[in-house]
Order: C-alpha cells, then sequence, then structure tokens
C-alpha cells in the first residue's frame, strides 16, 4: 500500500465513530463535506440523490427517539437489543449529520448503489478533514413510522425522494481504530 498517499491513508484510518463529543465542525468543514458529497459519481449522472447537513440538535434528538421506538416495535427485538446494549443511542451523540434522501430510478435499486458513494465520499472527505464519522443505516427507523412525513419536510425532500442513509458527524470523545482489513477477500483472476 501507498503510505504517502493522502487518499489511500484517509480510507485506511476511517473507522466508525460511536462516541461523540458535543462539538460542532465549523462551517467551513460542513461545506467542504457537503461539497464532497456532490462530486460522487452516479448511474447515467442521475445523481438522484439530495446531501442535507442537519445541525439542529433537538430535531437530531427527535428523530433518534422516533427511531428507538420503531426499532421497539418490531417483532424482531435484536437490532433494538443491541442499540440499546450500546447505551441506547442511534446517533451517538453527534452534534451533525448529513442525511441523504434519494429517489427511485430505473432500474429499481440503482439509487442505493449511488447512495452508498455519496455516503463512502462523505465518510472520506470527513476523515480527511479530521472529523469523525459514522454511516448510519439505522437512519431509516427514524423515517418508517408516523413522523416519516413529518421529518420528509423538515428535512425539505424533495417531491418523490424518501430517506436513504445518513453520515453521523462530529469529533470522537476518544480515538478509535479501524477495522482490521481481511486480505484473502482480494484475489486477481488473470
Amino acid at each position: 500500500m501507498n503510505k504517502n498517499n493522502e487518499t489511500i491513508n484517509a480510507m485506511a484510518s476511517r473507522y466508525s465513530c460511536r462516541s461523540f463529543t458535543d462539538q460542532m465542525p465549523s462551517d467551513d468543514i460542513l461545506n467542504a463535506i457537503a461539497q464532497a458529497a456532490v462530486t460522487a459519481p452516479s448511474g447515467m449522472n442521475r445523481q438522484q440523490w439530495r446531501v442535507v447537513v442537519v445541525k439542529n440538535k433537538q430535531l437530531i434528538a427527535d428523530m433518534e427517539t422516533e427511531g428507538i421506538n420503531n426499532l421497539a416495535a418490531l417483532p424482531d427485538k435484536s437490532s433494538y437489543k443491541r442499540i440499546m446494549s450500546r447505551g441506547g443511542r442511534l446517533f451517538y451523540n453527534a452534534p451533525c449529520m448529513i442525511v441523504i434522501p434519494i429517489a427511485p430510478t430505473v432500474p429499481p435499486g440503482a439509487e442505493l448503489f449511488d447512495c452508498g458513494i455519496v455516503a463512502e465520499q462523505i465518510a472520506l472527505a470527513a476523515t480527511s478533514l479530521d472529523v469523525n464519522s459514522l454511516i448510519c443505516g439505522l437512519v431509516c427507523f427514524s423515517f418508517a413510522g408516523n413522523r416519516r412525513k413529518e421529518f420528509n419536510d423538515k428535512l425539505s425532500f424533495p417531491e418523490g425522494y424518501e430517506i436513504g442513509i445518513a453520515v453521523l458527524l462530529g469529533y470522537a470523545t476518544e480515538s478509535g481504530k479501524p477495522h482490521e482489513p481481511d486480505l484473502s477477500k482480494i484475489w486477481f483472476v488473470e
């Protein structure tokens, strides 16, 4: 691996932060991360996603409460129990998040690939700017109940857009480590 390459170093050092301080990243940093997000490629350049930077702590708290309530209501309690064992927080006290709403594409499901690319762009840009992140699929539970339309409206989702994923942003309470890569998952075909 090329240890002198800043991009490769950001990829190798990024980890999923699950304990954030209250410190909000500056608007300049958040703007740089959002601008990196919209440079993401998408199938046929459709860009069937939007990038919503959420700094409203009360809105984040309301979304978290709704998500936990919706998880608790599921017949399968495994996800709820896992979250509760980690302190009962979906968003780990993150002061900020970027929500990525998506619109359906043809073929169906292609928008999910594009959404994932945007989320990774955000996480890598954040890491390169010394901001911690967590790509958070559990945000979908915030939109799984009676408050979906309310949250769509508060986040100004365009007509026809629904939740894709979110990336939590902030500063870690303590340093974490990236997962150990499993190099056995790589092979070459010649």
